[in-house]
């Protein structure tokens, strides 16, 4: 026997026990109820992308983040010898890597879009719920392997579609019973704010800085600004722009910004958005959604409308996000097709109802049965009922081993079972069953027909 290895995870990952998936699975089900009552269609894509699919979308940061898969068998053999020993590791990547761990589902599903382009109906309404990796620092709620739940909506570039995932999000959290706050920007007026001041070049510094308001007091931002090289009178306007952040989102409150913020022609493109959707809320009884220019979101491919959802009263970062993207299938051969989607933060979500005991109560399976094993003789009379329950749609098992009966009462208590049948030599001789609720401690003497109806029961 080799040299034992001693059992551990992967920094930013974690295992998840049989209550834990009931909790997932509990969330999985609700969310993807939504999907399928708005009309989206499931998809899946590879967990490995080609290399070149990923890098250049996400911006300076996101491509450090994600996680490089060396080329098979001797991965040095095309390495240039001078990047070697001068240790340039971005220079050397190319030589050395061509696939990668997908960082996000939204360039896989335009890269997707563009090679089945001829197959699907526009618009497009999927759905994706799979596992992302990141080279992130782990922290709380940040993982390295983590779910992402997205639905996107490509081939039209109707505000309409920005008010359907407001009422999507809306009624997946009040599903989830989580209290959120919905936040909506848009890209194009960041950016023509950022061209009114003169550093649309610094567009992407501008607002990596600028997005960290909700982590940063804004005393901290201004030196972060002026270590950028934003000049006095820039992070001065950037103030004011710091300052629209929790109003609600209303055809009046959006129609000030013109008059408050200075705006080039982009820029009064994105008030006359937004202020078109608050319209459209304002009739579709939505909760209250609030007007936050701070808010950049960090990827760049984000052209219009963004969103963020965060969680009251938990400090957990976003629980969801998305936002109207203009041309991310023009990077693979499919120009002018808008689209836009969101992302539900699944482990985030999981991280907050799991610190709830009442939701970990509410995702339990239903009724479920273990069978006490008394000897063969026993278990042939058991072994057709415990069949005949499953059939019918009861969660039953019959403990393999002939053991204490103490022993497997205890199994059934830690399995979570809600019933303990016990069927001895008395009960074979009356083709009756014990029934025993493991909740209330409640017994029965029954037939196979009555202990089917009982267990059956809501």
């Amino acid at each position: 026997m080799g040299q034992q290895i001693k059992p551990r995870l992967a920094k930013g990952t974690r295992d998840f026990s049989p209550a834990d998936m009931n909790l997932r699975n509990y969330i999985f089900k609700t969310i993807t109820g939504h999907f399928d009552r708005f009309g989206f269609e499931q998809i899946e894509t590879p967990a490995i992308e080609n290399l070149e699919t990923l890098t250049g979308k996400y911006g300076d940061e996101g491509d450090q983040l994600i996680f490089k898969i060396l080329n098979s068998g001797d991965y040095l053999s095309k390495a240039d010898e001078d990047l070697l020993r001068e240790k340039n590791s971005s220079a050397l990547i190319p030589s050395i890597s061509e696939k990668a761990l997908k960082y996000d589902l939204t360039v896989p599903f335009a890269r997707y879009v563009v090679l089945h382009r001829n197959e699907i109906t526009f618009p497009f309404r999927r759905y994706q719920i799979q596992p992302v990796w990141r080279a992130d620092r782990p922290q709380k709620g940040r993982y390295r392997e983590f779910y992402q739940c997205d639905a996107d909506v490509i081939g039209s570039n109707s505000l309409l579609l920005e008010v359907e995932f407001i009422n999507l999000i809306h009624n997946v959290f009040k599903d989830l019973n989580i209290s959120v706050k919905i936040k909506l920007n848009s890209r194009k007026i960041l950016f023509g704010f950022c061209q009114a001041i003169g550093i649309e070049n610094d567009f992407t510094s501008f607002t990596t800085i600028l997005d960290k308001l909700d982590k940063k007091p804004w005393s901290e931002l201004e030196g972060d600004f002026a270590d950028a090289g934003f000049t006095a009178d820039q992070i001065k306007s950037a103030k004011k722009l710091a300052s629209v952040n929790g109003i609600e989102l209303t055809e009046k409150s959006v129609a000030r910004l013109s008059e408050e913020i200075p705006l080039t022609e982009i820029g009064e493109k994105g008030v006359e958005e937004l202020k078109t959707i608050a319209r459209y809320l304002g009739s579709s009884h939505a909760e209250v959604v609030e007007l936050d220019l701070s808010l950049a979101r960090g990827l760049n491919y984000y052209t219009g409308a963004i969103i963020e959802v965060k969680a009251d009263k938990v400090d957990i970062g976003s629980v969801c996000g998305g936002g109207r993207y203009d041309d991310l299938t023009g990077i693979f051969g499919l120009p002018d097709t808008s689209g836009i989607g969101i992302s539900f933060g699944i482990d985030r979500i999981y991280d907050i109802l799991r610190s709830r005991e009442e939701s970990l109560q509410q995702t339990r399976p239903g009724k479920h049965v273990v069978f006490v094993n008394f000897g063969e003789n026993e278990v042939k009379y058991s072994i057709d009922a415990v069949n005949s329950l499953r059939q019918a749609g009861v969660r039953s098992e019959l403990y393999p081993d002939a053991d204490k009966l103490k022993k497997q009462f205890k199994y059934a208590d830690q399995k979570g079972a809600s019933h303990v049948v016990t069927a001895g030599e008395a009960e074979i001789e009356k083709k009756e069953y014990r029934v025993k609720d493991l909740k209330t401690g409640e017994q029965w003497e029954l037939s196979f027909d009555k202990m089917k109806n009982l267990l059956l029961k809501d």
